[in-house]
């Protein structure tokens, strides 16, 4: 049950890249966690957008546009490794979205948020980090 959410200035991304950057960082949150590509782990791979207001975010030195990743994830879920993997991949993601270089990619933060496990609710209940590795499992196999 990941959540991915991207905060950009309104007017940073290309058209293009404004049309595909939810579920491009949803799949790229997806991979790093290593979840199987079925249709239920898709659904539950939740995406935002916010879009800022013009003027709405500045720096101490300019006003260029800068943009914030937020991935959340259960406790445990990522590797060093996969947090790497992740960072680099939204990073290129959200660039290629905003018609930037690898050059400018310090405008790119990527946070990732660990839920403590016994704090993910869902359906009215909590779930456990095995919980949905197990729901995941299921779906993979068809069961």
């Amino acid at each position: 049950m990941p959540k991915i959410q991207l905060t950009a200035p309104q007017g940073a991304l290309t058209p293009e890249g404004r049309a595909g950057i939810q579920k491009e960082l949803a799949a790229i949150l997806l991979h790093w966690e290593g979840a199987p590509d079925t249709e239920f782990v898709r659904s539950i791979a939740w995406s935002y957008l916010h879009e800022l207001p013009v003027g709405a975010q500045t720096t101490a030195q300019d006003d260029e546009p800068r943009f914030l990743v937020e991935a959340t994830v259960p406790e445990g879920a990522l590797s060093e490794r996969r947090k790497a993997g992740l960072v680099a991949d939204a990073t290129s993601a959200v660039l290629g979205a905003a018609g930037l270089t690898e050059a400018e990619a310090i405008r790119v933060w990527v946070l990732i948020h660990e839920q403590p496990e016994g704090t993910w609710g869902a359906a009215g209940r909590i779930f456990r980090r095995e919980d949905i590795v197990a729901l995941a499992r299921q779906s993979a196999t068809g069961g």
